[in-house]
C-alpha cells in the first residue's frame, strides 16, 4: 500500500539526529529520501557502533537511499545541484552559511526549482546573535529551559535521550508537510526553519504561558505537585509511578489502596490545592506505605480502584509488556549485513496510508550509481 507522501523525494543532506529523524519520518510516510553523505565515512554516527552497523544511525536513517558526493568538488556540487532540482524537498542541518558557501542555499536552488520545498534545521536560527553557535542537544535542552523541568537545578544532571535533537527533527518534518499542502494550492515551495532552541522552547508551552501569567519560575517540582504525579519504589525495589491529576475520584481510590481514610479529612489534603502545598508530606506518607508490597501487588489495587499508575520500566521491560507487544512497537528489518535488526516503528498509524519500514538503514554509498543514474549522470 502506498504511503501518504509516496511520489515526493526528498534530498536530505544532514547527519546526527535532527535532520535525519525529519528525513525518517516523512521516508516512513512514504517519501524517497535521497541522504547525501561525504565519501570515507559519511554521517559521523555510522562510527557509533560495530564495524558493520550502527544502531544509532539506524534508528534515525531507514527508509533512505545513500548517494556519497563529495560537495568539496565541483563535479559533486554539480551533482547536488541536480538532485534537488529533481527533488520536491530538501532538508540541511549544517552550520548557518555553509550551504550558500557550497552553492546549495535556498535562494540559489529555488531559482532553478520555484517548487522545492527547503528546510533548514539550525542550533540557534538563521540569524542573531547566537546563529554561528555550534548546536547540540544538551546545548538546546538547557538554553530552552526543558532541562530546568528534567532535572534539580541544585544538583543537576543531563538526560539519556536527545530531547531537542528529535524534536526539531520532528518540528521540521510538520512544516515540510504544511508547505507541500501550501504548494498544492499555490504551485510555489518555500523555505522552512527551525533550530534546537525554537522547538524546544515551543514544547515547553505550558510551563511557559504559566510563567508569564504568574511571573513565578517552574521548575521539576511545579508540574509534579500541580499535576499531583508521583513516583515511588515499592517494597521490592521496583519503581513505579501514579498520576492522580483532577478528578477527586482517583484521590479517593489512593486513599483506600494505602488504607488512610483519615487523610480524607486531614486539611492538609483535603483538597487539589492543598495536597500541592503540602506535596512533601503527602509524598513522605505514600512512600512510606508503598514500602509494605511489592510494585505488582500495588499496581493491581491501583487498577482495581482505577487510579493512573504504571510501572516505572526499563527497557527489558518495556518491549516484554503485552501492550507495546500487541502494538507491535518492535519491528524487525533483514540487513544484508548483519542480519535482523531491531527498530521501533513510527508511532502514528493510518488506516489507507499506514507509515511502514520498507527497507533498513543503507549502506554508505549503496544507491549513488542507481540515483545519478536516474539523472543521467555517472558518479
Amino acid at each position: 500500500m502506498p504511503g501518504a507522501l509516496s511520489g515526493l523525494r526528498i534530498v536530505e543532506f544532514a547527519n546526527y539526529v535532527s535532520g535525519p529523524y525529519c528525513g525518517m519520518i516523512l521516508g516512513d510516510l512514504g517519501a524517497e529520501i535521497i541522504k547525501v553523505e561525504a565519501p570515507g565515512k559519511g554521517d559521523p554516527f555510522r562510527g557509533w557502533g560495530r564495524v558493520e552497523y550502527s544502531p544509532t544511525f539506524g534508528s534515525v536513517n531507514r527508509n533512505k537511499k545513500s548517494v556519497v558526493l563529495d560537495l568539496k568538488s565541483r563535479e559533486g556540487r554539480d551533482h547536488a545541484r541536480a538532485l534537488a532540482k529533481s527533488a520536491d524537498g530538501l532538508i540541511e542541518n549544517f552550520r548557518v552559511g555553509a550551504m550558500e558557501r557550497l552553492g546549495l542555499g535556498y535562494e540559489e536552488l529555488s531559482r532553478d526549482n520555484p517548487g522545492l520545498v527547503y528546510c533548514a534545521i539550525t542550533g540557534f536560527g538563521s540569524d542573531g546573535p547566537y546563529a554561528q553557535r555550534p548546536g547540540y542537544d544538551t546545548v538546546g535542552q538547557a538554553m530552552s529551559g526543558l532541562l530546568s523541568l528534567l532535572t534539580d537545578i541544585e544538583s543537576p544532571r543531563p538526560m539519556g535521550i536527545s530531547f531537542s535533537d528529535h524534536l526539531a527533527g520532528m518540528v521540521a518534518a510538520n512544516g515540510m508537510m504544511a508547505a507541500f499542502i501550501a504548494r498544492g494550492r499555490t504551485g510555489k515551495g518555500q523555505r522552512v526553519d527551525t533550530s534546537l532552541l525554537e522547538s524546544t522552547v515551543s514544547f515547553c508551552g505550558e510551563n511557559a504561558a504559566n510563567y508569564f501569567e504568574s511571573g513565578k519560575v517552574p521548575s521539576r517540582a511545579t508540574r509534579t505537585h500541580r499535576a499531583q504525579v508521583y513516583a515511588f519504589v515499592a517494597g521490592d525495589g521496583k519503581p513505579f509511578v501514579v498520576h492522580l491529576s483532577s478528578p477527586t475520584k482517583f484521590w479517593e481510590g489512593l486513599t483506600r489502596v494505602v488504607d488512610k481514610p483519615e487523610w480524607l479529612t486531614d486539611p492538609r489534603f483535603a483538597t487539589k490545592e492543598t495536597r500541592g502545598r503540602n506535596y512533601a508530606a503527602l509524598n513522605e506518607g505514600l512512600s512510606a506505605a508503598f514500602k509494605g508490597d511489592s510494585r505488582a501487588a500495588w499496581l493491581e489495587k491501583l487498577e482495581a480502584e482505577d487510579v493512573p499508575s504504571a510501572p516505572l520500566n526499563n527497557f527489558d521491560e518495556v518491549f516484554a509488556d503485552p501492550q507495546v507487544r500487541h502494538m507491535k512497537m518492535r519491528e524487525e528489518v533483514e540487513h544484508k549485513r548483519v542480519g535482523k535488526i531491531g527498530l521501533v516503528r513510527n508511532g502514528l498509524r493510518m488506516s489507507a496510508t499506514p507509515p511502514a519500514i520498507t527497507a533498513p538503514p543503507p549502506e554508505l554509498g549503496e544507491h549513488t550509481a542507481e540515483v545519478l543514474a536516474g539523472l543521467g549522470r555517472t558518479p
